[in-house]
């Protein structure tokens, strides 16, 4: 059996054992009340909505549509975890392709865990001169260990477990899982 049977084989069984959080409707209810919000924040500011890759892919899939109003779309990819389970140091493999300067930002995510990756891409677009930098995640994951950034729009809140599914991995893979599930033991 290869590395990535064995993978696909643990990824079946992960599945199968984890616990729902929050099922498809309710992710899909809590989107759409984020939209209100960013709605509210940043319809009349012509924002960037930049989606953090890979992680905001669905997320920012289904939050965008739902923002009525102008807005350009980037995205950048920049990891931490690169399909493992626990994060290092950070990997720029993608900065954004629209000029940020003097925009207001919209950064779109999957998690906010520790908080080093949205602080880091925060300065990033702050010294890339942007006007107002906000940023939008799918899942607030709550612990002690977070640096001091915060996100400003957040749809779900979730124990500090591991948690795969609408955009967020599982070793690569379960991005797809259509609701937010926890690792049994993690």
């Amino acid at each position: 059996m290869t590395e990535l049977d064995q993978l696909f084989t643990e990824c079946i069984k992960v599945k199968e054992e984890a616990d729902c959080l929050f099922n498809k409707t309710e992710v899909t209810m809590a989107i759409s009340k984020l939209a209100e919000s960013i709605t509210q924040e940043l319809s009349g500011s012509n924002p960037i909505i930049i989606g953090i890759m890979n992680g905001a892919l669905i997320p920012m899939g289904m939050l965008v549509p739902e923002l009525d109003f102008p807005l350009q779309i980037d995205y950048l990819h920049a990891t931490r975890y690169r399909d493992k389970t626990t994060g290092g140091e950070m990997q720029w493999l993608a900065s954004p392709k629209i000029q940020i300067q003097d925009r207001t930002i919209l950064l779109v995510d999957d998690i906010h865990d520790e908080g080093v990756t949205l602080e880091s891409i925060k300065v990033y677009c702050q010294k890339e001169g942007a006007k107002k930098v906000y940023s939008a995640v799918l899942v607030n994951k709550r612990h002690e260990r977070k640096n001091n950034t915060c996100a400003d729009f957040i749809a779900l809140e979730v124990p500090d477990r591991y948690v795969f599914g609408f955009g967020m991995d599982y070793k690569g893979m379960l991005r797809n899982a259509s609701g937010i599930y926890a690792v049994k033991g993690m």
